[in-house]
């Protein structure tokens, strides 16, 4: 049986998201002197624009300092040290409703928000670096949403945070759709169309070019709702009455499945034209399994399956000026 796809749609879904990718990003760095040296470099090192559409301007801050940013910034990122050199400058930030992130290496989360009288949902902590990039990034995807591609084509820490969001909104919507939906075959096409747009997001995301050939390519993710489909038809012949729970629980896990074997091929720098082929495969190893009577143990797109065929291209290093010209503090810009 075969389900078509709305490649009008996806071209136009398409468009949407290059646009989104392109849009103007500007963030404001705080820098207290006294922040440790580790934080320092760990910032300096993934906070590097890869597009000319964002701007980062970095700004030291000593005891004194009253910084104050543009109304046009979408975000600023503050790192503290021991003291309260930054609290002026993050309530200047607060007072014009700027996403603020302060971010503290070695202390606890709710000590360095008591210590400068900064929200304790907006202070990221932790005593290893790793983690608190990772924890920096989360917050960006979640606290500058309307921006998330724009982040994620920049800065490559925060594109696994960007993707997860597309997947598990996807994974909901199509639970909805499967446990709603009572005339048979009616969420096909639905769960299809949010797949196939799922993970034309997290292709965004990783910056894989979205022309109508990859859109094309990408038809092969039709392949992944015929799986769902298929074991939710064999499920329901063994357990009546509870099909509308059973094919909710296909959508969502399936479609979870699908989108974070997608996420770990495109980190490990595979791109669109093999991931039509991943997906394909993978497809028909779940269908055989489901024609020999067989239940799967593992979700139709396992991450183990994907294999890194590319390595990803170099970021760059854009700097640009950010902070208004009547800036309350006298000091002179510099990078990390």
């Amino acid at each position: 049986m075969a389900f078509l796809l709305d490649i009008k749609d996806l071209m136009s879904s398409s468009a949407s998201l290059r646009t989104e990718r392109e849009k103007n990003l500007r963030i404001a760095v705080f820098v207290d002197a006294e922040s440790p040296d580790a934080a320092v470099d760990a910032l300096k090192d993934v906070l590097r624009p890869q597009m000319s559409t964002a701007r980062l301007h970095v700004e030291p801050v000593v005891p004194g300092d009253v910084l104050v940013v543009e109304d046009a910034a979408d975000v600023v990122i503050a790192l503290t040290g021991p003291g309260s050199t930054l609290a002026p400058s993050l309530a200047r930030a607060r007072d014009r409703f700027i996403p603020t992130a302060l971010v503290t290496l070695g202390e606890s989360q709710a000590e360095a928000s008591r210590r400068l009288q900064h929200p304790i949902l907006d202070t990221i902590a932790d005593d290893d670096v790793e983690t608190l990039v990772k924890e920096l990034g989360r917050w960006l995807a979640d606290r500058v949403n309307g921006k998330r591609l724009a982040l994620a084509a920049n800065f490559e820490f925060v594109r696994r945070a960007v993707a997860e969001e597309a997947i598990k909104t996807t994974a909901f919507q199509n639970a909805v759709v499967g446990g709603v939906m009572i005339i048979p075959g009616a969420d096909m096409p639905i769960m299809t169309a949010n797949q196939a747009k799922m993970i034309l997001q997290i292709a965004a995301a990783y910056g894989e070019p979205l022309g109508a050939e990859r859109i094309k390519e990408l038809a092969a993710v039709v392949g992944g709702a015929f799986v769902m489909r298929a074991l939710a038809r064999q499920a329901l012949a063994f357990v009546p009455g509870l099909g509308w729970a059973i094919k909710a629980g296909i959508g969502y896990s399936g479609t979870l499945g699908m989108g974070y074997g997608a996420l770990e091929y495109f980190e490990e720098g595979g791109d669109v034209r093999g991931l039509a082929e991943k997906v394909r495969a993978a497809r028909d190893r779940t269908l055989e399994r489901a024609r020999r009577g067989g239940r799967p143990e593992e979700p139709p797109i396992p991450a183990h399956a994907w294999v890194a065929e590319d390595e990803p291209e170099p970021q760059g290093d854009l700097m640009l000026p950010l902070l208004d010209d009547q800036s309350e503090a006298s000091i002179e810009s510099g990078d990390l």
